[in-house]
């Protein structure tokens, strides 16, 4: 396989992602109300590395799970890309801060100290 032409496709999979400067406040807050959502914010905040799709711990569906993901990146949350066949997960932490100071160290220590119970946004084993 030409390098070259894995390189255009591997680009073509990487999603769009917002200038973080430009995402309305509104779309921030809107995206981090759900819980679900806080905790994959959370749990990339904790990590010291990318985190596949696959490897968070949620109480949802793939398919609802892509969803979260999908409101995350276009409020310009995370960023998206891909590892071989892997969908990785990056907080975008420096842009976020620099747009809105403080935003992400108070929800992320909020997150810690007082969870929100994601059980009430769980699917039934038969949802899918």
């Amino acid at each position: 396989m030409d390098p070259m032409r894995s390189t255009e496709a591997t680009a073509d999979r990487i999603p769009p992602h917002p200038d973080v400067a430009a995402v309305p406040l509104q779309a921030v807050l809107e995206a981090l109300v759900d819980p679900v959502r806080r905790s994959i914010v959370t749990q990339l905040a904790d990590a010291t590395t990318d985190i596949r799709c696959g490897d968070f711990d949620l109480p949802v569906s793939k398919s609802t799970a892509t969803h979260h993901f999908r409101i995350l990146r276009e409020a310009g949350l995370i960023r998206q890309h891909y590892a071989g066949t892997s969908r990785m997960n990056t907080l975008r932490r420096t842009e976020f801060d620099t747009a809105f100071p403080g935003l992400l160290t108070a929800l992320v220590d909020a997150d810690r100290t007082q969870p929100t119970p994601v059980s009430a946004h769980q699917e039934s084993p038969t949802a899918g």
